[in-house]
C-alpha cells in the first residue's frame, strides 16, 4: 500500500472552508474522482485522510497537503492530479500528487507572506522598537502567554505600490504552534492596526533543519 500526498493552493474564496468543510470536500471529490484510493475498515468505512497543519479561517495557502492511502501498485500521480483538478471547487487547486516523501511530523516551521497597506509600516516600525510582546496563546489545555520577541524579534518588510510585505517563519511543530493572527491580534490592541487589514499566505513548511517540507 502507498501513502500518496496530494499538494494544494487554497485561495480566495477557497480560504473561508473550514476544515471540517475541506474535510467533506475531499471526501466527496476523492469518491467523484472514481480514484482507486484506501478505505477504513469497519462499520463505516471512508477515506483515510490525514491533513499536516490545518489551517485558519480566512487564510490562504501555497502549501497545503492531504496524505490519502491506495493499493494500485503504479499510480499515475499525472492522472491523478488532472482527474481532481476537473472538479475542484474553486480556490482548490491541485499542484503535486505523489508517494510522501516526509512524515507529516517533521514539520518545523510554517512560512507566511503577511500583506498590509503601506501605512502599516508605522505600526511595524513601533513593534520593532518594542523590547518586549507578550500575547495570550488560546489552546485546548488552556491559555498561556507567549513572547512574540522570541519568535518574531523583528518584522522585516518591504514595500510595493500601496502594498507592504511581511515575510516570516514561525513554530509549527506538535509541541509549539504559533498563528500569525497572534501577530497582527497585537499589532492592532497595541498599535491600532486593524487586523482585517492584513491577507496571510502561507508559503511553505520547513523542518527543524530548514529543510524545505515536501
Amino acid at each position: 500500500m502507498i501513502t500518496v500526498r496530494i499538494s494544494f493552493e487554497k485561495k480566495n474564496e477557497a480560504s473561508y472552508i473550514s476544515l471540517l468543510d475541506l474535510q467533506r470536500v475531499m471526501q466527496r471529490v476523492l469518491k467523484r474522482s472514481g480514484l482507486p484510493v484506501w478505505h477504513t475498515l469497519g462499520f463505516n468505512p471512508h477515506i483515510y485522510m490525514t491533513f499536516a497543519c490545518p489551517l485558519s479561517l480566512g487564510q490562504e495557502s501555497e502549501c497545503e497537503c492531504v496524505d490519502v492511502k491506495t493499493e494500485a501498485e503504479a499510480p499515475d500521480f499525472e492522472q491523478w492530479k488532472a482527474a481532481l483538478n476537473a472538479i475542484m471547487p474553486a480556490g482548490i487547486v491541485i499542484t503535486h500528487v505523489g508517494p510522501v516523501q516526509m512524515k507529516a511530523d517533521l514539520i518545523a516551521y510554517a512560512c507566511y507572506r503577511i500583506t498590509y497597506p503601506a501605512a502599516a509600516a508605522a505600526a511595524l516600525d513601533a513593534y520593532n522598537a518594542l523590547e518586549s510582546a507578550p500575547v495570550e496563546k488560546h489552546g485546548k489545555k488552556g491559555n498561556k502567554i507567549i513572547e512574540l520577541k522570541d519568535h518574531i524579534p523583528q518584522v522585516e518588510y518591504t514595500t510595493e505600490g500601496d502594498s507592504l510585505h511581511i515575510d516570516l517563519c514561525m513554530p509549527a511543530a506538535q509541541e509549539l504552534n504559533l498563528n500569525p493572527l497572534l501577530l497582527t491580534g497585537f499589532l492592532e490592541e497595541k498599535f491600532g492596526l486593524p487586523a482585517v487589514s492584513a491577507n496571510i499566505l502561507r508559503k511553505k513548511f520547513l523542518a527543524a533543519d530548514k529543510q524545505l517540507f515536501v
